[in-house]
C-alpha cells in the first residue's frame, strides 16, 4: 500500500514540477487563498487513481465538496500545499497525502519535486526522507529552538485568529533562536520530523493540510498536540508539533484561544 501511494505521489509530482516552471492561471478562492489549474489537475489524478485502488477509502481533497471531513477510513489529499509559494515560484510547495482509519493516521507521504525531497512513513516502521530514515532534532531548550509557524488566511479579516497569531509571535519570538515561516504546512512537519526545525505551530490548519506530517513527525520520534497539549484531533484548531523535547515550555508560552 505505501509503495503504491508513493508512486501515485511521484507521478503527480511530474505534474506540479511542470506547473512550477510553466504559466499558471490563477483564482481567488478567498481574499488572499489562491487556486491555479495545476491544484485541480493534481487532485484530479490522485482521485481518480485511489478511487480505483482504494475504493474502501474516502477521499478528502481541499478542492472537493466535503460533506464528512473525518470518515472512518480516509485518505487525505493536499495537491498543493504551498499554492502561494507554487505561483511565485518559491519552491517550498508540495503534494500532501495522508491514509487514516478510525482517527489515526496510518501512511503519509509529502513530495517536494521541486527539491526533490520525498518524506514518507507508515505507522511502526519509522520516517523517511529519500530513503534514508529521519529523527527529530535534540534541542531541549527553547531558547535555543529553530520553530516555523504559519499565518492564517483568516487574517486579512484581524479577527480571534489574527490576534492570537500576534500574541503568539510576541511570546515566542524573544525565546526562541528565532522562528521561520516557509508558507507550507506539510513541509513545516517534515522538517520537523529531519530536525531541520525544533518545533512547529500554526492555527486554522485543515485535516488535508497537517494528515500526513502529524504520522511523519510522530515516526520520527516527535510530538504532535493541540495548543493546551492535549491529543491533536483533526478538527482541531490549533496544531503543535516539535522534536518532544521543548513541546512543554513551546506549549506554556503559547495564549489561550
Amino acid at each position: 500500500m505505501l509503495e503504491k501511494l508513493i508512486s501515485l505521489v511521484i507521478e503527480a509530482g511530474m505534474i506540479l514540477k511542470e506547473g512550477y516552471h510553466g504559466s499558471k492561471s490563477v483564482k481567488y478562492k478567498g481574499e488572499v487563498d489562491l487556486l491555479t489549474q495545476y491544484d485541480l489537475k493534481i487532485e484530479n489524478f490522485l482521485k481518480e487513481n485511489l478511487q480505483k485502488e482504494f475504493k474502501e477509502y474516502r477521499i478528502v481533497a481541499e478542492e472537493s465538496e466535503n460533506e464528512n471531513l473525518t470518515p472512518q477510513k480516509a485518505i487525505y489529499i493536499d495537491p498543493i500545499d504551498g499554492t502561494t509559494n507554487f505561483v511565485h515560484n518559491i519552491p517550498f510547495c508540495c503534494i500532501s497525502l495522508g491514509l487514516w482509519e478510525d482517527g489515526e493516521p496510518k501512511i503519509g507521504v509529502v513530495y517536494n519535486p521541486v527539491l526533490d525531497e520525498l518524506f514518507y512513513a507508515q505507522k511502526g516502521i519509522g520516517a523517511y526522507m529519500n530513503n534514508s530514515q529521519i529523527k527529530v532534532s535534540q534541542t531541549k531548550e527553547l531558547q535555543q529552538s529553530l520553530i516555523a509557524t504559519g499565518f492564517p488566511y483568516t487574517k486579512v479579516k484581524k479577527g480571534k485568529d489574527y490576534r492570537w497569531v500576534m500574541e503568539s509571535m510576541g511570546n515566542l519570538l524573544p525565546k526562541t533562536r528565532d522562528i521561520r515561516r516557509l508558507g507550507s504546512a506539510a513541509i513545516d512537519l517534515c522538517y520537523v520530523a529531519r530536525g531541520t526545525f525544533d518545533a512547529f505551530y500554526e492555527c486554522n490548519l485543515k485535516p488535508w493540510d497537517v494528515a500526513a506530517g502529524i504520522l511523519i513527525v510522530k515516526e520520527a520520534g516527535g510530538e504532535i498536540s493541540d495548543h493546551e497539549g492535549d491529543k491533536y484531533d483533526l478538527r482541531d484548531h490549533i496544531i503543535v508539533a516539535s522534536n518532544g523535547k521543548n513541546h512543554k515550555e513551546l506549549i506554556e508560552n503559547l495564549p489561550s484561544y
